[in-house]
């Protein structure tokens, strides 16, 4: 019988998440393929797992496939891991297990950490309906068009985010969605220094403006989503002040949006 591809989730920090299933999978494999054999191997060896790792990441997920699914043709089980949490999600391997399932082998996962699920759940957002929306574009245009092609989104959006981008990315934000817009900053989850800033988009940036060790660390942020039907005025009058808000001080910039708009000039800028 051919081999079953495993996609297993790790730890996000916390060791004591890693489940017995996963660790009893991992030790079973022919293989582990690891986003970064450098950054797996000693997380396998803190819990005994010897099984042989092969790197596969963005640069050579293509390159890898064809000789991973003549394994599994020949029998043998593999797993799929990332560096933390769970493979897939803002991490590589799409491409292998779409193409395992073409080939008609097993695919199985084996659930666990999940950055996004584990802050969209203490968020104190709602959580019935929501938006993965991974990373940003690291580029400041391409992140602002970005963000003001989800300033109206109802669903509940959650983002990942650098350390080194985190505070021009909650400005971003903050510009795009409005200051008072309800959010949660959560930071190095499950691990010693976790925090959580909120509630609103003007505070989190506050708050970063003001302790450098809250710009450290792995972020997740979750933020609500747009409210009510906006008076089609207010629409336009918010896309026209996050465009002039990339070359305008926050106060004339909604100034000019309102007089251009029609919108009231609070609607478009808390400040």
């Amino acid at each position: 019988m051919a081999g079953t591809l495993w996609i297993v989730a790790t730890p996000i920090g916390n060791l004591e998440d890693f489940s017995p299933r996963a660790q009893r999978v991992l030790r079973e494999v022919a293989l582990v393929a690891a986003e970064d054999t450098r950054h797996s191997k000693p997380l396998l060896a803190h819990f005994g797992i010897g099984a042989p790792l092969m790197a596969l990441h963005e640069h050579n997920e293509r390159e890898t496939i064809a000789p991973l699914l003549a394994r599994l043709q020949a029998g043998e089980d593999i797993a799929l891991i990332s560096d933390a949490g769970t493979p897939l999600i803002s991490d590589p391997g799409y491409r292998l297990v779409r193409a395992a399932r073409t080939a008609g082998h097993r695919v199985s996962a084996v659930p666990g950490a999940c950055a996004a699920i584990a802050a969209l759940s203490v968020s104190g957002l709602p959580s019935d309906r929501f938006v993965f929306e991974g990373f940003l574009p690291a580029k400041a245009p391409a992140r602002r068009a970005r963000l003001r092609e989800l300033a109206h989104e109802p669903r509940t959006l959650v983002f990942y985010e650098s350390a080194h981008r985190i505070r021009d990315c909650c400005e971003d934000l903050r510009d795009a969605f409005g200051a008072q817009r309800e959010a949660r900053l959560l930071r190095e989850l499950t691990k010693l220094y976790e925090t959580a800033l909120g509630d609103t988009l003007e505070a989190i940036c506050t708050r970063l403006g003001e302790d450098s060790n809250q710009q450290r660390g792995e972020f997740v942020l979750v933020v609500a989503g747009a409210g009510e039907a906006v008076d089609d005025k207010v629409v336009e009058g918010r896309r026209v002040y996050a465009l002039l808000r990339e070359e305008l001080p926050p106060a004339q910039a909604a100034k000019l949006a309102a007089a251009i708009s029609g919108a009231p000039r609070k609607a478009l800028y808390e400040g």
